[in-house]
C-alpha cells in the first residue's frame, strides 16, 4: 500500500482540498464531552506520572483540588514548600474545517487550528495575575493524520502570558460560539464548550512543557 500524501504549504498547513483522509466539515451538532473528558483525564495522570518520575525536575505534581484552577500543581521536591507553577491539560480531537469561513480575519487554516475554552482561557490569564506563577497550558493532539502522521498524537503547549499576547493581538477576530448539540449534556448538565477560542500551532511550543 502506498502512503497517503498529505500537500505541504507552509508551517502547520497543508491543503485540506487535495487531503486524501479530509476530516469531516459537518459536526451533525454531535460532540463527546464524556470521550474528550476521559481522554483528557488520561493525559493528566500521564502527564503527571511523566513528571514524577523525571529525576532531573526540581519540583513534582499533583492533581490540582483548588476549584477552577489548572489540572495539575507543581511543587518544589522540599516537603511543605508552596506551589510553583501549574499546567492545564487539553485534548484536541476534532479540526475546524470551516474557520477561514466562520473566522475570515482570524489569520488561521484548519491543519494548524488548535481551540480552547475561552471561559477557561480568560480565568487562567487571571490566575496568572493573581499568583504571578508559570501557567502552561498542554494540548494533546489526535485525529489530525496531517499534522500527527503516524504518531497517532502529538503533544503542544504554551505559557498563558504569550497566549494572552495572542489574545490581545486578535482579539474576537478568533472567537467562535458553536451551537449545542447531542453530548453536551451529562447527567442532565450542559457540560460541553460552546464559546471556544483559536490559536495555531506555530504559537505553541512542540512537546510538553519543561521538555518531559
Amino acid at each position: 500500500m502506498e502512503p497517503l500524501v498529505y500537500e505541504y504549504l507552509h508551517g502547520f498547513v497543508y491543503n485540506c482540498n487535495s487531503c486524501p483522509t479530509r476530516c469531516d466539515s459537518k459536526s451533525k451538532l454531535h460532540y463527546r464531552f464524556a470521550a474528550d473528558a476521559a481522554f483528557s483525564e488520561r493525559f493528566e495522570k500521564y502527564l503527571i506520572n511523566r513528571i514524577n518520575q523525571n529525576a532531573n525536575l526540581p519540583f513534582t505534581a499533583q492533581k490540582n483540588t483548588q476549584a477552577g484552577y489548572p489540572d495539575i500543581a507543581l511543587y518544589p521536591k522540599t516537603p511543605g514548600s508552596n506551589c510553583v507553577g501549574f499546567i492545564e491539560v487539553k485534548v484536541q480531537t476534532r479540526t475546524f474545517m470551516t474557520i477561514q469561513q466562520h473566522l475570515p480575519k482570524a489569520n488561521l487554516y484548519p491543519s494548524e487550528t488548535i481551540a480552547l475554552n475561552q471561559s477557561d482561557l480568560l480565568r487562567y490569564f487571571a490566575i496568572k495575575e493573581q499568583t504571578q506563577l508559570p501557567l502552561f497550558v498542554a494540548w494533546a493532539l489526535l485525529n489530525r493524520p496531517c499534522i500527527v502522521k503516524a504518531e497517532k498524537v502529538q503533544y503542544y503547549h504554551q505559557e498563558a502570558d504569550l497566549l494572552r499576547q495572542v489574545y490581545q493581538h486578535y482579539q474576537n477576530l478568533r472567537r467562535f460560539r458553536r451551537q449545542s448539540g447531542e453530548g453536551d449534556v451529562v447527567d442532565g448538565q450542559h457540560k460541553g464548550v460552546v464559546v471556544n477560542y483559536h490559536f495555531s500551532l506555530s504559537e505553541l511550543v512542540p512537546g510538553l512543557p519543561f521538555g518531559i
